[in-house]
Parts: structure tokens; C-alpha cells; sequence
């Protein structure tokens, strides 16, 4: 067989493949059926612009991360690079491994400028950045988009306690940009066996401010903003109202717990749910915005006082909150990125001593007080307080 030169090559190719004129894209990309658009160009050249709403996956990586991005092989693909030449042996690749309908703009991005089309700069992650969320950009379903998703979420957090600790240490590592923490109280010695947010150091210290600390140690990305308060009727909607994606549930009472409950409600935030009890806990979504109940759809009203046992007397093994208040930042984290099956409309029960786990279906009450077509609750209640299980 006779060696062929790089110009040979590539008009062989470029003669067996599809290529698409800047033009049709544009068309296409503006009709109901979009295709699939792929930037297989490097890090460096797409921080100097790209396609809105294109994907990125470098040409190296292209045939190893493609099944997980798009696996149907009859799906409508078009790929680019600056020039037009990489992406006409990438889509000849992309053939092989059995696409039908994988085109190559013609003229790369280069033509797409040189024709006026739109096109624009968007957030890119600096280098220490891209060291740091390694391993989620490697993930099709975060990838570069994902992560400057989470970069720019607001996470509130009720509790930095058992539940808030590990939800929110692993929702600062993750890269959420903005955490909220909420906390009236002060770090005690008894709070370290499961608290892991604090330090011994830390006793007699506000928990917001060693959690602020705790946090922006573990990465400078993220900014915290403490509120010692505790949570009421009257301090709720303001807090609420400075805008966040999502509220994580840790408190340790059910005043609290309706509260919270009842303002997402009005605020159609959704609401991660988690409660602990000695070697028992649970998780969910509620989010009747989304579709799923509310949490007194489950439960209307919380138990008589004298039902709900003490903290001292429920007492709660340890670990279990890391458990739980994982499960919570995995669920904030799907919901900001929007992906996967959060656990809305499911109760999940999580066992330690036999180590199982139980989904329970749950559906929005037609009659429930709060969430309702005709809700009976329209203001927010201050339950009497009283020490009930949890964090």
C-alpha cells in the first residue's frame, strides 16, 4: 500500500465522512431537533470561545468518553475543531465504532467566526481548579459544565451538626460555590463524637464560625455565609429570600422542621430532608414544585411534645449522621446538576445494625395542609419547641 501524505490523507477522509456547512448547523442547532455538538478542540482553545450550548471533549478522549455522553448510535452528532481537520478524522473514528449520523463542521470554529454566527466566551475553570474537580470532570454526566454549575450554586444548610457536618464538608469538596450554614449554638465537647465539622479546639466557639473556617480550609473556592440565628417565623423568608438552589435539612427538632418544610414550600425550593435516631435514619427529597409531596404530606403535624424523647434519652451511634448527611449532599448535588433520580416522591431508610436499606413511595396528600390546591396553612407556624430525635 502506497504512504500517503497528511494532505492525501485527509482528503481521502474528509471524502468518505459527512461535513456540515456553518450555515446548516446554525439552522439546525435553531430547529426543534438539535443536534448533539461536540468541541473536540484542547482546554486552551475553547477558553478563547466556542458554540453555545456545545459540549467539550478533547480529541484524545473523545472515542473513551462518548458511549456515556450520547450512547445511541443513530444519534444526530456534529463535531468541531478550530480548523475543521481534527474533527473530519474524529467523526471517521466515530464511524467505526458504528454512529451513523456523525457530521464535521466544515472550516472548524475558524469558519463559524468568519461567518458572523453566535459564539461567545463562556466560565472556564483555571488550572488549579482543574486539578482540584479532577475526577468529577472525567464524569460525562458533570464534566466542565457541571462543575462551573456547582461553582455558581447556593446550598443552604439548616444545622451544623450531625447531619450539617458531613453534608457539608462533602458539598465544599465537591465545589458547591455558596454555602449557607445556620446555627444558634455553640460547639460542646458532647457534639464531637459525631459533629465532625469541629474540632476540640472549637468548644465554646460559635458552630457557623468553626464551620466557616472548617469549610474555606478545605477549599478556597467556596464561600460561606453564617447565620448564628435560630431559625422562626420571623427570620425564615429572609433568609430564604437571598436566593438559593437548594435548603439541606439537618436540624434536630420538629418545630424546626415543619418550618422549613412549610417555607419551601412557599419559596418552591427543594427541601433535603434527613433525621437520625440511634442506629436509623432516613433520607428524601420534598419538592411538590418538582412534582413530590412536602414533608406533611407525610406527616401533617408534628407528635405531641411528650412523645418526641429528649436527645439525651434518644441518643444516636456516631457514624450514622455521616451516613445520612452524605446521601443529603448527593442529593443537593444531583439537583443542582440536574441529573440522575433524586429521591423525590421516596423515602429512603437506612437500618445500621443489619446494615439494609428500604425505599418507600410516597405521594402528595390532594388534601394536605400546606401543599395542596386549596392548602389550609397559608402563613408560617411557630410550633412550641421542644428537644426532639435527631442530629
Amino acid at each position: 500500500m502506497a504512504a500517503l501524505t497528511k494532505d492525501e490523507l485527509f482528503s481521502r477522509t474528509r471524502a468518505s465522512i459527512k461535513e456540515i456547512t456553518p450555515e446548516g448547523l446554525n439552522e439546525r442547532i435553531r430547529s426543534t431537533s438539535k443536534p448533539l455538538v461536540i468541541d473536540i478542540r484542547e482546554a486552551d482553545e475553547v477558553a478563547t470561545g466556542k458554540l453555545y450550548g456545545a459540549k467539550h471533549i478533547p480529541r484524545g478522549f473523545l472515542e473513551l468518553k462518548i458511549e456515556a455522553l450520547e450512547p445511541r448510535r443513530d444519534a444526530d452528532v456534529v463535531l468541531y475543531c478550530q480548523g475543521g481537520i481534527r474533527s473530519a478524522f474524529a467523526a471517521r473514528s466515530l464511524e467505526e465504532m458504528g454512529y451513523e449520523n456523525v457530521s464535521s463542521l466544515a472550516g472548524g470554529f475558524g469558519a463559524w467566526k468568519n461567518k458572523g454566527l453566535e459564539w461567545g466566551v463562556e466560565p472556564t475553570l483555571n488550572a488549579e481548579q482543574q486539578i482540584r474537580y479532577a475526577r468529577h470532570l472525567s464524569i460525562p454526566e458533570v464534566g466542565t459544565d457541571g462543575q462551573l454549575r456547582m461553582l455558581g450554586a447556593r446550598v443552604l444548610l439548616v444545622g451544623a451538626g450531625g447531619l450539617g457536618s458531613p453534608a457539608a464538608y462533602y458539598l465544599a469538596a465537591a465545589g458547591i460555590g455558596t454555602l449557607g450554614v445556620i446555627d444558634p449554638d455553640d460547639v460542646d465537647r458532647s457534639n464531637l463524637q459525631r459533629q465532625i465539622l469541629h474540632r476540640d479546639q472549637d468548644v465554646g466557639v460559635a458552630k457557623v464560625e468553626s464551620a466557616a473556617r472548617a469549610l474555606t480550609s478545605l477549599n478556597p473556592d467556596v464561600k460561606v455565609i453564617p447565620f448564628k440565628e435560630r431559625l422562626s417565623s420571623e427570620n425564615i423568608m429572609r433568609i430564604l429570600d437571598e436566593g438559593w438552589d437548594v435548603v439541606v435539612d439537618g436540624c434536630d427538632n420538629f418545630p424546626t422542621r415543619y418550618l422549613i418544610n412549610d417555607a419551601c414550600v412557599f419559596k418552591k425550593v427543594p427541601n433535603v430532608h434527613g433525621s437520625i435516631f440511634r442506629f436509623e435514619g432516613q433520607v428524601s427529597v420534598f419538592a411538590p414544585a418538582l412534582g413530590g409531596p412536602c414533608y406533611r404530606c407525610l406527616y401533617p403535624e408534628p407528635p405531641p411534645a411528650g412523645l418526641a424523647p429528649s436527645c439525651a434519652e434518644a441518643g444516636v451511634l456516631g457514624a450514622l449522621p455521616g451516613v445520612i448527611g452524605t446521601m443529603q449532599a448527593i442529593e443537593a448535588i444531583k439537583l443542582v446538576l440536574e441529573r440522575g433520580q433524586p429521591l423525590i416522591g421516596k423515602l429512603l431508610q437506612y437500618d445500621a445494625l443489619d446494615q439494609s436499606w428500604r425505599t418507600l413511595k410516597l405521594r402528595q396528600d390532594p388534601k394536605c395542609p400546606v401543599c395542596s390546591d386549596k392548602p389550609s396553612i397559608t402563613e408560617l407556624i411557630d410550633y412550641e419547641q421542644f428537644c426532639a430525635v435527631g442530629a
